[in-house]
């Protein structure tokens, strides 16, 4: 039986569903951080994804629970699934990326329950072995999280 593998889209208005990034991503609930892919320019380097914070989210209930916030390593790792799902597309290989470094990562507004959290990627250097990208996480038009991350691209036999 062959595995549907969603394709780049022709062009930045066609959206990836839960089912295609779970083709492509190998994370799974609890550590699924990415919902949706709103845009993708797999050419110009570029995605825009989506993750919707409920308070149900487990990390809610334990991480200020009097004021929850979502932890910032956390918006890091929805950035880097993103960008991940960016890379892999770029790529065109069943490789995964996995995250390599985090560089100049600020946070500079919390990200709470009940928020959309926009997940924007824009490559800065594409390889055969990686790459990186610049990232940063938007809620309401505000920046809440920003970073450069890197990437490897391995085989997921060798995680």
């Amino acid at each position: 039986m062959t595995h549907h593998q969603p394709s780049a889209p022709e062009n930045q208005n066609q959206t990836f569903d839960i089912k295609d990034i779970l083709r492509i991503l190998p994370h799974r609930y609890p550590f699924l951080l990415v919902d949706k892919i709103l845009e993708i320019d797999v050419e110009k380097g570029y995605i825009l994804g989506q993750k919707n914070l409920t308070f149900n989210e487990h990390f809610f209930q334990g991480h200020f629970p009097d004021a929850p916030i979502m932890p910032g390593v956390l918006i890091l790792e929805a950035l880097a699934q993103a960008g991940g799902v960016l890379l892999h597309l770029r790529a065109q290989t069943p490789k995964i990326a996995v995250l390599l470094s985090v560089n100049n990562a600020k946070f500079r507004n919390p990200v709470r329950p009940g928020d959309i959290l926009l997940l924007k990627c824009e490559g800065l250097h594409f390889a055969s072995k990686g790459g990186r990208i610049n990232a940063t996480a938007l809620v309401n038009g505000k920046i809440a999280v920003q970073a450069e991350i890197g990437f490897a691209l391995v085989d997921k036999s060798q995680i």
